[in-house]
């Protein structure tokens, strides 16, 4: 028999007034109650861990937590009926659960110095409650124990044992090392109730109120479209920067939990990201990013803090809403826009391009948030998404998305951030294995994150470019026209504080406002000239420095070894004089007995050598023998025998003229024709240069002047060749351009024969047409002038 679902399941029982046997629903909900089936059971509020380490309280934690646990370990033993009427009916265990909810510590609380005995208490009820929300969001614990699907919705939701600020309490809590198990249970949920999609979407306009109470709160307006107008009245007093300091603590934590748990429950369920972005989410977030946080920020840094832990943890704090806003503007985009345009087809993806970029010309006019945005996401990346996924993208309005992100860039040190994405863990079994997870390992995590001031700033904290020279004394001096009784050194310190900005000192200065270091200075300071770090005589560098005569390095140097001027006489030292005496003498006996083994020349000068013609004489002569040609060599006499041929009759010199092999192809150029023997130039006697040159001269004039003569006309032309041929190129053109007008039709036949119909037409358009060119239509042109009155009449 298959088992019932608790809803369909009856249970026979005994009634104790009148012992008799009665049938009743296993759950009963609504008015109806089984007050044998529930435990009277009484489950205590829970209180966060104690803030300072003392014995009382941490003995009244632990024990609270004690109780809180155990009896919820006894709940999640309970069969399926009895659990499901023991959550129903039993309000205190719904305030219990929503106390932990409300004070449990998020990961982003500031780290304690908690006893170790509370941390494994903390970690065991974290568990405990996160396993009893999760047997609360399932409705089919197995085959045997199971609720209706959509009478579980109604359970959860008439009973409200799920409601919105719950999830996202959960999805704060309990959405790191658990995202995957928490995605599961707030799918079911919404899955077998859609009314909480009614329930998110109501719930959005008072998530977008946070945001414009906090603006209030800064003394900031908001340009959402639910910005409420200022009233007359009201005057603005209160801004981030003179507020106190406990209330400036309480809108960054404020701020700080409310961004923590949009992202987490936007990470966890991205599903409900069309429900926030038909409330314009993206826009709303951007703006007020860009109206919030640099005020926020520019208050923490210039506050005076006695204690600096307190300005690490609002800092710290800060920065870590910063991102999570950024990350959960992220999370809109990729699913609203991004994600259907990589898994739908080419045909439907045209309505998620048009809304990427109408969500970001929408918030093109915040540069701090575009700046911010870009450096964790490149904006380019997902352009280039959209231009590989379409070939019909306006790339007009990409190139004018793309600009803006550029210009927002613009005076601020673009470093780009390598965003460390976190590794997710492993998917447990069971779901309470990575539950318990340290407090101490998300701080760390955060810590590193934000180490310092500057990387945790991004984009907008970059540091400020370094005024000097000319430019720092135009705004000194800029400053002190309109405040003249103020000293170059204070205002040098304003400047400094102030980023070099000149009215904001002045408007700081007029309105007193500056901040309290700048106060307690003397108004009338100077400046003081800073000394050149490098004077020119330490930052010489060549190749004399430090040897045995600077000056400069040393204190002593060796006078006697400077001469000024020429030496007169050289100073031996009677060490060295032996040696050179030796070195003389040697040298003197090698060249007397060179100058005796050679014979006796002329004294080499330069001007012997140049009159010295000896060599040129020989070349001269050798060349001069090459010019000369012998076609016959003369014969002495006694020497005719060495070159007598043999005759004979017989052989046949008929073909003895033919050079036979010598006009082939692979033939030499030398064995048809011989170029001319060519003295050097250099050789030729000056006469012979001069007329050999101006002989090649007037051979070139003259053939220059036999080509001018082949292509001289001694004749005018034919004026019908040149018609013919003008005929002709122009047919050509026709024929290259396709058209074929036979106009042959136009002539017809001879006069008095009759035309037929072809010819008749082509007659009628050449008379219609005509005036269309040449000059067939001066009639019309002269009685156009004739009406306008330039020619008289």
């Amino acid at each position: 028999m298959p088992a019932l679902p608790l809803d369909e399941l009856q249970l026979t029982e005994r009634d104790p007034k009148t012992g008799k046997l009665r049938t009743l629903p296993a759950l009963c909900f609504g008015f109806l109650q089984h007050p044998e089936i529930k435990a009277d059971r009484s489950f205590v509020l829970y209180r966060p861990p104690p803030v300072v380490r003392d014995p009382a309280s941490v003995e009244e934690f632990l024990e609270r937590a004690k109780f809180i646990a155990d009896d919820l370990n006894w709940l999640l033993a309970l069969p399926h009926d009895k659990f499901w009427c023991q959550v129903i009916f039993d309000e205190t265990l719904q305030k219990c659960l929503d106390s932990y909810l409300c004070y449990a510590p998020r990961k982003f609380d500031e780290l304690l110095d908690c006893h170790p005995e509370v941390d494994d208490v903390q970690k065991c009820l974290h568990r405990s409650v996160f396993l009893t929300f999760l047997r609360m969001s399932t409705h089919k614990e197995s085959k045997d124990h199971f609720i209706t699907p959509s009478v579980f919705g109604e359970i959860i939701y008439n009973n409200f044992l799920f409601d919105i600020p719950k999830i996202l309490d959960l999805c704060v809590l309990f959405g790191k090392g658990n995202g995957l198990l928490l995605q599961k249970m707030i799918e079911n949920i919404f899955t077998q109730q859609p009314s909480y999609f009614s329930d998110l979407d109501e719930t959005l306009p008072t998530v977008l109120q946070v945001f414009n109470n906090i603006l209030h709160k800064c003394g900031l307006q908001c340009g959402g479209a639910s910005a409420e107008p200022q009233k007359l009245e009201e005057k603005v007093n209160v801004t981030p920067g003179n507020m106190p300091l406990q209330e400036l603590k309480d809108i960054v934590l404020y701020l700080c939990d409310t961004c923590t748990t949009l992202w987490a429950f936007l990470d966890v369920f991205p599903m409900a990201c069309q429900t926030f972005q038909k409330h314009e989410f993206c826009y709303r977030l951007a703006s007020f990013y860009e109206l919030a946080i640099p005020e926020l920020e520019s208050a923490i840094k210039k506050r005076h803090y006695e204690d600096n832990s307190v300005f690490a943890d609002l800092w710290r704090r800060i920065s870590h809403s910063r991102k999570k806003m950024i990350e959960a503007f992220h999370i809109l985009i990729n699913q609203v826009c991004l994600q259907p345009i990589l898994e739908s087809s080419c045909e439907n993806i045209q309505p998620f391009i048009e809304e990427f970029l109408q969500i970001f010309t929408s918030v093109l006019q915040e540069r701090r948030f575009l700046r911010d945005y870009d450096e964790l996401f490149p904006v380019e990346d997902d352009v280039s998404l959209l231009q590989q996924a379409s070939s019909t993208l306006d790339e007009t309005r990409t190139a004018y998305i793309l600009q803006a992100v550029e210009s927002a860039w613009e005076g601020v040190d673009r470093k780009k951030a390598q965003v460390i994405k976190d590794p997710t863990p492993p998917a447990a079994s069971n779901g309470a294995s990575v539950i318990g997870e340290s407090t101490v390992e998300d701080v760390e995590e955060l810590g590193a994150a934000y180490v310092s001031e500057d990387e945790c700033a991004g984009a907008a904290a970059a540091p400020v470019v370094k005024v000097s020279g000319v430019e720092l004394d135009s705004l000194i001096s800029q400053v002190k026209d309109l405040l003249p009784d103020l000293g170059e050194g204070f205002i040098l310190a304003c400047l400094e504080e102030y980023s070099y900005n000149a009215e904001q000192v002045i408007n700081n200065i007029l309105e007193d406002k500056l901040v309290p270091y700048l106060d307690k200075l003397d108004r009338t300071m100077q400046r003081q000239l800073k000394p050149d770090p490098t004077p020119l005589v330490t930052s010489r560098y060549n190749v004399f420095q430090n040897d045995e005569f600077d000056v400069f390095s040393r204190d002593s140097v060796d006078v006697s070894r400077i001469q000024k001027g020429k030496r007169s006489s050289a100073v031996i030292r009677p060490a060295q004089q032996e040696t050179i005496i030796k070195y003389l003498v040697q040298s003197h006996a090698e060249c007397q007995q060179k100058m005796l083994s050679q014979p006796r020349r002329e004294k080499d000068t330069t001007r012997s050598l140049l009159n010295d013609k000896r060599l040129i004489a020989e070349q001269r002569e050798r060349y001069r023998q090459y010019s000369m040609i012998v076609e016959e060599i003369p014969v002495q006499q006694g020497e005719a025998q060495l070159y007598k041929e043999d005759y004979e009759d017989e052989y046949d010199d008929t073909y003895d003229g033919n050079q036979v092999g010598a006009n082939d192809a692979d033939s030499d150029d030398e064995l048809i024709s011989r170029r001319p023997f060519t003295i050097p130039q250099v050789l030729r006697p000056k006469g012979q240069e001069e007329g050999q040159e101006e002989e090649e001269e007037d051979e070139e004039e003259e053939e220059e002047e036999a080509e001018k003569e082949r292509t001289k006309d001694h004749f005018v032309q034919d004026p019908a060749v040149l018609r013919e041929r003008a005929e002709a190129r122009r047919l050509a053109y026709l024929t290259r351009k396709g058209h074929k007008h036979d106009s042959s039709a136009v002539v017809g036949n001879v006069k008095g024969h009759g035309q037929n119909r072809e010819t008749v037409q082509e007659r009628r358009k050449k008379e219609a047409n005509k005036s269309t060119r040449a000059n067939h239509n001066r009639r019309v042109m002269a009685d156009r002038k004739r009406n306008k009155g330039m020619i008289p009449s």
